[in-house]
Order: C-alpha cells, then structure tokens, then sequence
C-alpha cells in the first residue's frame, strides 16, 4: 500500500468516525467536541471533514446542518410532508399509569386484580388503556383458574424505551438501595420511582383519581 493510499484510508476513518458520532448523537456537537473524537486532527482539518460530510450528504433523505450549538443530522426540509405519518405525540403518563407499569413489568404475569390488590387502588381502564398505546404491556396467558382471568405482561418496545436487554435486567434490590429508592414509603412508590424520567405528576393527581375510581365502583 503507497503512503498515498494510506493518508486516504486514514482520512476515510476520520470521516466515519465522525459521521458515527453526529449520527448517535442526540444533540448537536460542537467542532471542538467533535475534534475529541479525532484528537490527531488540528481544528482546521475537523472543519474540512464536517465540509465534506455535508457535500456528501447534499440531495439525500438527511443533511448534515450547523446549528447555533453544533452540528447535527436533520431531516431534509423538503421531505416534512412525506414524513407526517412518523410524526408522534409526546404523551406523558401518569403517575397511576407508571405505577401500574412498575407492577407489570416486576410481577408479571399479573391480573388486574392482582395489580389492584398490589397498588391499594382500582386500576381504572383509562390507565390500562394509556399503557396499550405506549405499546408498553401487552395482554398475557389467561390463567387456568375460575374465569380463567387475563394476565398482563411487558413487551419488547418496553425493554427497548428503558434500555434493557431482558426483564431479568430490572434493578434488583441491590440496586434499588444503591440508588436510594428504597425508603419507608409503600413498594409500589419505590418501584415506579424507575420510570420518574417518563412520568409526570402533574397530568394527574393521583388523590382525585382514587376518589373518581371510588366513585365509579
């Protein structure tokens, strides 16, 4: 291989390392970051590479843009309206929801009953029914008892939204003391403290919806 070959080679890892790094990440990244993932770049040739990545990737379903903090991978603005179909609404659940999944995803198979007599509280089906569209829990094997009742468990968008490899993979009770999440207060409260990134009180509060449920039964 002549030293030619080599520069080009070198050059085209560069580029791929870098295009790696824009495409993970979630957030744009500044040049300077950028220059930490070829540290053997001067600033100079950094920019070269970000210049030839945008050529290279002018015309596609994706563009390489500078934003006022980096540069990051966007959509191309043309294509908006064939994408409308992927466009989601960000929904967030509520407490009683995330407690409900909480109890899912560590007694599965579970009843509903069995979730109700866990949680101290009538699981209305709005609460189920916001967990099926997440696409978070999915119906189980019925049981083989009198009215033979339907289990719910976990599915594999669920594992893959929280970044686990199997339900096996949920903290333990190690791991739960370790993060301080155990405490004097019930379990349920402990466990859905996990998903307290996705939840958000304030759609729900969680006094007036133990009351309507009350009510309702």
């Amino acid at each position: 291989m002549t030293s030619e070959e080599t520069t080009l080679n070198a050059d085209m890892r560069d580029l791929r390392v870098l295009e790696a790094a824009l495409f993970a990440s979630r957030e744009p990244i500044s040049a300077s970051k950028l220059n930490i993932f070829v540290s053997h770049l001067n600033p100079d040739e950094v920019h070269a590479l970000v210049a030839r990545l945008r050529q290279d990737y002018q015309g596609r379903g994706i563009t390489l843009e500078e934003t006022d903090s980096g540069f990051a991978f966007r959509t191309a603005p043309d294509l908006s309206e064939n994408l409308a179909e992927l466009r989601v609404e960000e929904r967030r659940l509520s407490r009683s929801a995330m407690e409900t999944l909480a109890v899912i995803a560590y007694h599965q198979p579970i009843t509903r009953p069995e979730i109700e007599a866990i949680r101290g509280v009538a699981t209305s089906k709005g609460t189920v029914d916001a967990l099926l569209e997440t696409n978070w829990i999915k119906p189980g094997r019925r049981r083989e008892t009198p009215g033979r009742p339907l289990t719910w468990v976990t599915t594999p968008e669920f594992l893959d939204h929280f970044g686990l490899e199997s339900i096996v993979d949920l903290p333990g009770l190690d791991d739960l003391k370790a993060a301080g999440l155990l405490d004097r207060r019930p379990a349920v409260a402990v466990t859905s403290d996990l998903f307290d990134g996705e939840a958000d009180d304030s759609v729900e509060d969680e006094t007036a919806e133990n009351t309507s449920e009350t009510e309702a039964a």
